[in-house]
């Protein structure tokens, strides 16, 4: 399965303000993940005042990127698990319940980092994202997040103030 629209594009407007993945925040990163086969991808491109040291990426950052690639990636495969398309309801989003991210090697700043996603576990309302990030061909770092799926009425709320 591939799309050309990011999972992030899909989510309701009032479920787009995350720093890392909301399209409607300005300030954010504003990351956007694709399906690739079985995978989820993500290219992003760090810039300059995403910097640790001078000329690699800052490990929040990586961690960040990492997070909201895999509650994306979450959402998409429990659509996809349904067999159903990420506009129909009930909607289903997903949120971290835990991040672990093992740094393996400094991250380049000046080429996109490649963020691959993979779901290991999909069970009722919990999925299990691997997660690695690639530069110049080398694995930089690993993640491995759990997400659990927003209840519905945390999503009612917020649709109902926006």
């Amino acid at each position: 399965m591939s799309t050309s629209i990011a999972i992030q594009d899909q989510y309701r407007d009032h479920s787009s303000h995350c720093y890392g993945c909301g399209r409607l925040n300005s300030h954010g990163l504003q990351i956007k993940s694709y399906w690739e086969g079985e995978h989820t991808v993500c290219r992003f491109q760090p810039q300059s005042f995403h910097t640790a040291v001078p000329g690699y990426v800052y490990g929040g950052l990586i961690a960040s990127v990492i997070d909201c690639h895999a509650t994306g990636t979450a959402a998409a495969a429990a659509y996809k698990a349904q067999g159903r398309s990420m506009d129909t309801d009930p909607e289903l989003r997903y949120v971290t319940a835990s991040l672990h991210v093992e740094y393996l090697r400094p991250t380049p700043i000046d080429v996109p980092m490649e963020v691959r996603g993979q779901v290991t576990e999909l069970k009722g309302r919990k999925a299990v994202v691997e997660v690695t990030v690639t530069s110049k061909g080398r694995i930089c770092a690993r993640g491995t997040v759990v997400t659990v799926q927003a209840p519905e009425d945390w999503l009612k709320d917020r649709a109902e103030s926006t």
